[in-house]
């Protein structure tokens, strides 16, 4: 017996289950840094190389301008990790067309985008190791503007499908407001192409973006300009402050309220510059407010690690609540009609494993 094996079982330890655990955590690391792999060949172009057919390294090298000593090596990663397929007989490589379509190309479906956050979040620990010990947070600026293109990317290609046929329809009579002319806002808006989405499909319509990010509302304008919007604008602007004349017959908020710093007082603000009758549409996290509700949820370890390294330590950061990713239908809910709402309601949404849609109305 080895002297492991005497201390394992002198502490009382099930040696089996030691060696399980250390099994899921080797696991665990390794799928960390296939991410990382994922990463790169989604920014280098390798992916959409491989979703042009069977080649070598050299060949798929050479289709995306690349280097052939890393592709060979990154190629390594993903081959054993089961994503791309290779073949010792020709030396090629194939990306199965069930994984394109999970990591390349325009549609909704695209996951590869997502990885960029694993390694920019990342990159943050040391400052978040720090709020550990004193406090504080790290702040939304640390992030930028990498945080921003990632959220561009991987919410324009979900947006693109399915803003206009799939979310819209479950805002209750709001689209046929729309076709006849009402005035929205998007608080936190980002790059702002939800703005420019919702005024190309509706021009009677006048649309406007809101966001604390000034590079972001310039791309906002730019997308505006070129696609020849005049019923879209942006303005750099905190959710706290919103304008209130005149109001809004709808606001909308992506994945917006549960990073703010006062997230009660955007609520409170929103409910102020609805009209009488007037929606909010809140995208937001699909998960539990209590931990105990999330331990079968299958994204709730990435959700509450993203919350650790960016929602929550921004809010905290500028001495917000920190609420948190992962705050939850039933404070989310609680929220809303402690801000005034009434009549609210909770949807699923059609192919999306994180958020949901909560309406919220002010009275008439």
């Amino acid at each position: 017996m080895s002297t492991d094996s005497r201390t394992t079982e002198a502490g009382g330890l099930d040696q089996a289950r030691v060696e399980a655990f250390i099994g899921r955590l080797l696991k665990t690391y390794t799928e960390s840094m296939v991410t990382l792999m994922i990463d790169l060949a989604f920014r280098t172009g390798l992916l959409e190389a491989l979703a042009a057919g069977e080649a070598t390294s050299g060949e798929l090298a050479a289709r995306a301008g690349l280097v052939e000593r890393y592709v060979r090596e990154c190629l390594g990663a993903l081959v054993t990790a089961g994503i791309v397929g290779y073949s010792p007989t020709t030396s090629t490589y194939a990306l199965p067309p069930e994984h394109a379509a999970c990591l390349t190309g325009p549609g909704s479906l695209n996951l590869a985008p997502a990885s960029r956050l694993t390694a920019l979040l990342g990159a943050n620990v040391g400052a978040v190791e720090q709020a550990f010990r004193h406090g504080g947070g790290v702040p939304y600026d640390a992030f930028r503007p990498e945080f921003t293109d990632i959220m561009d990317e991987t919410s324009r290609v979900k947006f693109d499908r399915q803003l206009i046929d799939g979310i819209l329809p479950l805002t209750e009579d709001l689209p046929a407001r729309l076709t006849a002319g009402s005035r929205v806002a998007d608080v936190g808006c980002g790059t702002g192409h939800t703005v420019n989405l919702m005024a190309r499909a509706y021009p009677r319509s006048g649309f406007f973006g809101y966001d604390i990010d000034a590079d972001a509302i310039a791309r906002g304008r730019a997308e505006a300009a070129e696609w020849g919007l005049t019923n879209a604008s942006f303005e750099v602007c905190d959710a706290t402050r919103l304008p209130t004349d005149p109001p809004f017959a709808a606001v909308f908020a992506f994945d917006a309220i549960h990073d703010q710093a006062d997230p009660a007082g955007v609520l409170s603000g929103i409910h102020r510059v609805l009209v009488p009758g007037g929606i909010f549409v809140m995208y937001d996290i699909q998960a539990a407010s209590a931990l105990e509700d999330n331990l079968s949820h299958p994204l709730a370890p990435w959700l509450y690690a993203v919350s650790t390294l960016h929602c929550m330590t921004v809010s905290l950061a500028a001495g917000g609540a920190g609420l948190g990713t992962v705050w939850g239908e039933q404070l989310a809910s609680q929220m809303l009609a402690d801000a005034g709402f009434v009549d609210i309601h909770v949807k699923d949404l059609p192919d999306d494993p994180f958020n949901v849609l909560y309406l919220a109305h002010r009275p008439s």
